[in-house]
């Protein structure tokens, strides 16, 4: 267990660092304003998203905690090229895996590397963290105007 543990902390560590696709997306076509009142964590989410519904470019901004951005970068590069229908089961799967219902070792997914994650519901405090990202991008996608919370 401790080298999982290990092997989280690095790769937590290492996209709060140098996030991947951190940057604002002028020419996104859908958006979402994310933000964790709890602890002040605040992201946008931009998608460019063709017209074989299809996500061809991904990118966030904004502030958090090393999990809330390792969590947002990790979910732009898992998402990037993959149709919406794929990214709404990303979203569900990943929920699940931060809520304890899915066993990645068990269980059918297409987590790939997000499953570093699996942990993350032994610390309640955290999830909403992991999850921002996620809520925003699904609400970019539900193309809400409002600012998606973790309230």
């Amino acid at each position: 267990m401790s080298n999982q543990l290990d092997l989280y902390q690095q790769v937590i560590l290492e996209h709060n660092r140098k996030p991947k696709n951190f940057h604002c997306m002028d020419e996104a076509s859908h958006q979402a304003e994310g933000y964790n009142p709890l602890c002040g964590d605040h992201l946008w989410v931009y998608l460019k998203v063709d017209n074989d519904e299809k996500i061809v470019d991904i990118s966030f901004s904004g502030s958090g905690c090393a999990i809330s951005k390792a969590s947002a970068s990790m979910m732009t590069s898992s998402l990037k090229g993959k149709h919406l229908s794929e990214a709404k089961a990303l979203f569900t799967q990943f929920q699940q895996l931060l809520k304890g219902e899915l066993d990645p070792e068990k269980d059918s997914h297409d987590l790939g590397k997000l499953k570093i994650f699996s942990s993350i519901w032994q610390y309640p405090s955290r999830i909403k963290c992991a999850g921002l990202a996620w809520h925003a991008m699904n609400g970019a996608l539900e193309q809400s105007k409002e600012s998606i919370t973790t309230e």
